[in-house]
């Protein structure tokens, strides 16, 4: 148990179902939430892992209030903020300023998988307006 009586959290990938838009317009990605208040004793912050499959796979231009971080797991691709296209593959991470308009895309051979982290309570929180 930490000092402030919280105890840590352990999440799992392969234990979370994935999740969709199920809408082609906003793009193929898929993730998987671990952290969000109405699943997890958690606050302040929820994130996940999404993933784009290769030659392809994206994320729809969107934008939301709240900032957001990509962390870049697994392959490479492009990642467009305000209209700047910037290359991105494992290590790269990417800070995304609030309503800044983003998306991403698989332009590889391989899965495309990136961390992301917003800074609300619940990930249900996060409004996403498509472009």
């Amino acid at each position: 148990m930490s000092r402030d009586g919280v105890d840590a959290i352990v999440a799992r990938a392969e234990a979370r179902p994935r999740e969709t838009f199920g809408d082609p317009a906003r793009g193929d990605v898929s993730w998987v939430t671990l952290f969000s208040g109405e699943m997890t004793p958690t606050q302040a912050m929820s994130a996940g892992l999404a993933e784009l499959k290769p030659q392809g796979g994206r994320l729809a231009s969107h934008r939301h209030a709240e900032p957001e971080i990509y962390f870049v797991v697994e392959g490479s691709g492009v990642v467009t903020v305000s209209g700047v296209e910037t290359r991105v593959a494992a290590g790269a991470a990417v800070f995304i300023p609030s309503d800044a308009e983003h998306g991403i895309r698989n332009d590889g051979d391989a899965v495309l998988r990136f961390f992301y982290v917003f800074p609300v309570d619940r990930f249900p929180d996060v409004v996403y307006r498509f472009s």
